[in-house]
């Protein structure tokens, strides 16, 4: 995940029939599934072909290129990266909106362990989304006012795990080539294989497809490989923030009063914050690109995302080298690993990291 532009996926699978199941809790109703479906719907509405858009003299130059490139990035990921081969991203949807949904993500105060969502096809989520911000918002101060760390993220892609012919969002148009490309390949590893109810091993699944994908890409398109300060500052920033979390997580289990506990939670952040200066002013030379992620205050729920998307990747990576490289039986041991009892899929999940000695690649 890029954490200065962090990409929380939501899913909006099976809207249609979801909407007019029974609601499965207290905060999934029948209203809320009626939102998703006319959200999702909105989308797919205003789906073109890309090819069509291409092929439209009227169309900007500097779109008609990014798009020329989300079908190339389409084709290489079916043809060597072995991920379905379907009509997602062959369409671009104008939202006219800086994100398409934005997400909830909500914990108790002395707690990391995320307040989950449960779908009737998805299972259960570690966050809810919304397709507009003020009822997100609003979750987010109920959640608050209870007394629950929040915060709410700006979701610019997501999918829908094939159920829809997912389209290229115009939410993606500000990024990097680097970035819509390897957000293709994130998004259509859902597809090819998600759990439900493991949003840990689906998210770090998919974001290793996305980086060796886009290692693959790189090299076949004889293109150079991400700036290596750029990669080993992102590495670092999110070593600091995993850091961060095992100590607030040693914290929470420890036996001190609550009121300690707060204290020293908070004493916790505000380490995290000088450390990420000294860091920023000494071995980055003063490269501030990620100054704005520290300018909402710090709580649980900001580092949710980051334990969710980060610290399986090095497992999945051990195990792609495991399979010499072979899409077709890294995904197949993929799948054998996803049968596994949920206690054994975490376990794999930790142990690339732990004989690493790190808990990021």
């Amino acid at each position: 995940m890029n954490a200065r532009r962090p990409r929380h996926k939501t899913i909006a699978r099976a809207l249609l029939a979801s909407a007019l199941a029974v609601a499965l809790s207290g905060c999934t109703t029948l209203g809320y599934y009626a939102h998703l479906t006319a959200g999702e719907m909105a989308v797919l509405r205003a789906r073109v072909p890309i090819r069509q858009l291409v092929a439209d003299p009227h169309v900007d130059p500097a779109l008609r290129a990014r798009l020329e490139l989300a079908l190339r990035a389409r084709v290489f990921a079916s043809d060597t990266l072995k991920l379905p081969r379907n009509k997602s991203y062959t369409t671009y949807a104008d939202i006219h909106r800086p994100f398409v949904m934005w997400n909830v993500f909500a914990t108790p105060a002395l707690s990391l362990k995320p307040v989950e969502h449960c779908f009737l096809f998805a299972g259960c989520v570690a966050y809810q989304g919304f397709y507009h911000h003020d009822r997100a918002q609003a979750l987010a101060d109920k959640l608050a006012k209870r007394g629950d760390d929040v915060w709410v993220g700006g979701v610019p892609a997501y999918s829908t795990l094939g159920h829809f012919a997912d389209p290229v969002l115009s939410s993606m148009d500000r990024w990097s080539d680097d970035e819509l490309v390897g957000t293709v390949f994130h998004e259509l590893a859902h597809q090819e294989y998600y759990v439900k109810n493991d949003t840990a091993f689906n998210e770090s699944f998919a974001t290793f497809v996305q980086r060796e994908g886009l290692r693959q890409w790189l090299a076949d398109n004889h293109l150079p490989p991400p700036d290596p300060a750029e990669a080993e500052r992102q590495k670092q920033f999110t070593q600091l923030v995993l850091a961060t979390r095992t100590k607030l997580k040693a914290l929470y289990a420890s036996d001190l009063s609550d009121t300690v506990k707060l204290q020293r939670k908070q004493q916790t952040f505000a380490d995290m914050r000088r450390e990420y200066a000294h860091l920023r002013d000494t071995t980055w030379h003063g490269y501030d690109g990620y100054d704005h992620w520290f300018d909402s205050p710090l709580n649980n729920a900001r580092l949710v995302p980051f334990g969710l998307y980060d610290r399986g990747v090095p497992a999945f990576a051990k195990l792609f080298e495991q399979c010499d490289g072979d899409w077709t039986r890294f995904y197949a041991a993929v799948r054998e690993i996803g049968k596994e009892p949920a206690a054994q899929r975490d376990a794999f999940l930790a142990s690339a990291a732990a004989n690493a000695g790190h808990a990021s690649p």
